[in-house]
């Protein structure tokens, strides 16, 4: 379930300040680490910042060997006061594995991710859009987020930094979670129960910084030197599956929304779309093993043009990704339309050149 939740949880350049993992950049404002306790073998505590740590990783991962999930939806467009109207379907796939060590107080996370925009009406992968506002016709930008891996730990909720370091990190489930006595913000995670087997769980963050995809250097790229994603999940879990510790996994079906600028591929930079917003609706989901959860379409294209995506290597590995966001690995793979502006050409492995889409032009002989 391709998000920035994924892909902050990636080790990275503040990761001094506290450890998580990621799909992402870089984790701040943890403490030391509780006293760990003894993984048990009966339900969850979900008073325990520990138990929701082990939570939290059987809800988006697995612990016996990596489980895939697929999301997919509309994504709609508004500019000022207009309409908001559908511009492409939004999908894409989620392998991820997980590993909870309580005696560290401290779970690891490895995933690879991709995001697709489709056609609205086939529901085929888009090589190619033309903006409904700009009459242009535009190479699409798929996204790859090779591998991520890290370590999150008890006993506080993550904040995640994204952008320059003068931009302040963002507290995960801001206006759910609240500081205790001391200031902090433990990690308990806002889960509600109602009745009978049917737990839910909210997730949601709402980003700020430094647009990666700067004006002076894609002036028709970038919407402007801020850019604000947020994403919104709304969970159903088996409140019996969660609590039981000899199943690996739990399968989970989430609302998933999203709000941001325009991507950059649609090229809706300047003045004019200043005040444009890109809303997403999709469904995501995750089950228990083999690809049953991907869109078929999708997993027919990530089969023929990129498989490694759909399997994850068996060593764990805490690495700094440095492909974090869309915008992040935008900016690296399309040249600036501006030659005068600072840009080095990434030196990407061969195996992580983005396989297709806008993104792949430059790593081409």
């Amino acid at each position: 379930m391709q998000s920035l939740l994924l892909n902050d949880l990636a080790l990275g350049r503040r990761s001094a300040l506290a450890a998580l993992v990621g799909a992402g950049a870089a984790i701040a404002g943890a403490g030391p680490a509780r006293a760990a306790t003894p993984a048990r073998t009966g339900s969850i505590n979900y008073a325990d910042p520990l138990d929701n740590l082990y939570a939290f990783g059987k809800i988006w991962a697995g612990y016996d060997a990596p489980v895939i999930g697929g999301f997919h939806g509309l994504m709609y467009m508004r500019i000022g006061a207009r309409r908001m109207v559908p511009i492409f379907g939004y999908t894409g796939t989620g392998i991820l594995q997980a590993r909870f060590e309580p005696a560290e107080g401290a779970m690891y996370i490895k995933s690879r991710e991709t995001g697709y925009f489709t056609d609205l009406r086939t529901g085929d992968i888009l090589e190619t859009w033309t903006n409904p506002f700009t009459e242009e016709t535009v190479e699409v930008y798929h996204f790859y987020n090779d591998l991520t891996a890290g370590k999150l730990t008890v006993p506080y909720m993550p904040r995640f930094a994204l952008g320059k370091d003068s931009d302040p990190p963002t507290l995960m489930n801001e206006g759910t979670v609240f500081p205790d006595a001391e200031g902090n913000v433990p990690l308990i995670l806002p889960f509600q129960h109602f009745a009978g087997d049917h737990l839910m769980l909210s997730w949601d963050y709402t980003h700020e910084y430094t647009n990666p995809v700067a004006p002076e250097g894609w002036p028709s790229y970038s919407t402007g030197p801020r850019i604000s994603p947020s994403e919104h999940f709304t969970f159903d879990i088996s409140k019996r599956d969660l609590e039981d510790r000899s199943l690996p996994t739990v399968r989970f079906t989430a609302g998933f929304s999203r709000l941001s600028q325009p991507w950059p591929f649609m090229k809706m930079g300047g003045e004019r779309f200043k005040d444009a917003v890109v809303f997403g609706r999709m469904f995501s989901h995750k089950g228990y093993a083999g690809t049953a959860e991907v869109p078929p379409k999708v997993l027919a294209y990530i089969e023929k043009n990129a498989p490694r995506y759909l399997e994850l290597p068996p060593e764990w590995p805490v690495r700094r990704n440095p492909r974090l966001d869309t915008w992040m690995a935008f900016a690296q793979d399309v040249p600036p339309e501006n030659k005068a502006h600072p840009w080095t050409k990434t030196q990407l492995d061969p195996a992580v050149v983005p396989p297709t889409g806008l993104g792949a032009r430059l790593y081409k002989p």
